[in-house]
């Protein structure tokens, strides 16, 4: 790669020509995605890099809800440990590389989104804009609920051992558990944020969201039953309410811009069964 290809690499400008018609060639767009891809492994490997060295606060983070439902339980009753002599190499390394892949996801969501941006029409990009805004923030939130439920569900979990045994927690298990509780938490705000999207594209619309409102309901608790691996009915029921909360206001969002498109349709208060003037 030349000097001018890798500073347009860092400085994030287009390392490709783009042609009269505003169109790039397949071997264009290759170039363009093997410059994002490497933008965001950089991006990664840096962020591994500086989560090594905050290990011991990003590991209290996670040993945190673990310790709060081992203070609830009877003493002796659970105890966390690691397996073989390479356990703790592997949970610095975990931990280290989802903090990163968290951490370094700014970057890495940019990446993506650049590289498809140019393929979108302009009304296009000012929705998926809009979506950027409030589908972080709802993730985020949902990521929140979750680890603050997490010390219940684990409580529940592990007083179901039989009193006459220790409930031994591999850690790199349960960091697997505390990952994929908190994933879940947060893919499941985001569902409500893609029906809206659905329906501005004009594939939902609001009144067919009200008619299955029921089974939209129904469909909220047996997600968050399968998406929480806890189990329990507390957690899935601190999952599912939100979510149904949050489809309901989606329902307004689509009903409203339903009622804003309908009246500007050319054709909006007439009659299907009105004869054409033509």
């Amino acid at each position: 790669m030349s000097l001018i290809g890798i500073g347009r690499l860092f400085v994030g400008k287009p390392v490709h020509p783009v042609g009269a018609d505003g169109r790039m060639a397949l071997s264009d767009h290759l170039r363009e995605l093997r410059a994002r891809i490497l933008k965001a492994g950089f991006a990664v490997l840096a962020a591994f890099g500086i989560a090594l060295f905050f290990f011991e606060p990003l590991f209290q983070l996670v040993l945190d809800p673990y310790l709060a439902a081992q203070r609830e339980l009877p003493n002796g009753t659970t105890e966390a440990t690691t397996s073989g002599a390479a356990g703790g190499f592997l949970l610095y390394l975990k931990l280290c590389g989802l903090a990163a892949l968290v951490g370094s996801s700014p970057v890495w969501l940019y990446q993506i989104w650049a590289f498809v941006l140019p393929a979108l029409h302009r009304h296009e990009k000012r929705w998926t804009a809009i979506f950027a805004v409030i589908a972080g923030p709802l993730f985020l939130a949902g990521v929140v609920l979750g680890y603050v439920t997490l010390p219940k569900g684990l409580e529940i979990l592990i007083g179901l051992n039989p009193d006459e045994l220790t409930n031994l927690v591999e850690f790199n298990d349960y960091l697997t558990f505390f990952s994929r509780t908190l994933l879940g938490f947060g893919i499941a705000f985001e569902i409500p944020v893609f029906v809206v999207l659905l329906n501005l594209a004009g594939v939902v619309t609001g009144k067919a969201l009200g008619e299955y409102r029921p089974w939209i309901i129904v469909g909220s608790f047996v997600f968050a039953a399968v998406m929480t691996p806890s189990g329990d009915p507390f957690t899935m029921t601190f999952m599912a309410v939100p979510m149904v909360v949050l489809f309901g206001i989606s329902e307004l969002i689509a009903r409203f811009n339903d009622r804003r498109r309908a009246r500007r349709s050319p054709n909006a208060g007439l009659s299907p069964d009105e004869a054409s003037p033509l």
